[in-house]
């Protein structure tokens, strides 16, 4: 089941969305209570759905969702007054009261946009690209026994510990004659 992140101020919001959307099996939810958690859950998750209030005490929905990566979507949950003060058309809008079909079937559109947007922004690669991909992932499974999907997830980690690409730090760790520290 797809993650989300469910974010109100409100413990009970919160409580309830995660209930209807677990429960009809929509989507696993994680909890955030402000905009500034949202961002960091985001960036370490890459989970590509919020679902939020109009605002936060750190912040507005609006002003949260221009800071979040293109790939992700945004339903703002909130009485229809304080919708109709949202200028952003990119951000889904659910009048409250919602119902639990409106919400689980909102969430599920949500989730298979996610999906294609990240195969959008996933950047394609050319032959050459995976060849060496799968030469470092080789390299680290000889000599560390690592499995593949633990040598992808070294590389990915490495990668953005680095702030480097993750063909670069391929690319590194072939040229470096091998000197990599153990995981952690």
């Amino acid at each position: 089941m797809e993650k989300v992140i469910i974010a109100f101020e409100s413990e009970q919001n919160c409580r309830k969305i995660r209930e209807i959307l677990e429960h009809t099996g929509t989507a696993c939810c994680v909890i955030c209570r402000s905009a500034a958690e949202v961002k960091r859950v985001v960036s370490k998750q890459r989970i590509s759905t919020v679902i939020c209030g109009y605002k936060f005490a750190d912040g507005s929905a609006e002003a949260l969702f221009g800071d979040l990566p293109p790939y992700c979507s945004m339903l703002v949950i909130a009485v229809q007054s304080l919708l109709d003060l949202m200028d952003n058309t990119d951000i889904f809008q659910l009048p409250s009261p919602v119902s639990k079909g409106d919400l689980a079937a909102s969430v599920r559109i949500l989730l298979q946009m996610g999906r294609r947007l990240e195969r959008l922004v996933r950047p394609n690669r050319s032959a050459e690209e995976l060849a060496i991909l799968a030469q470092a992932k080789g390299l680290l499974m000889d000599q560390r026994g690592m499995t593949e999907e633990e040598a992808h997830r070294w590389l990915q980690k490495t990668s953005m510990d680095t702030g480097a690409r993750l063909l670069q730090t391929a690319l590194d760790l072939l040229s470096s004659g091998w000197s990599t520290p153990q995981q952690k």
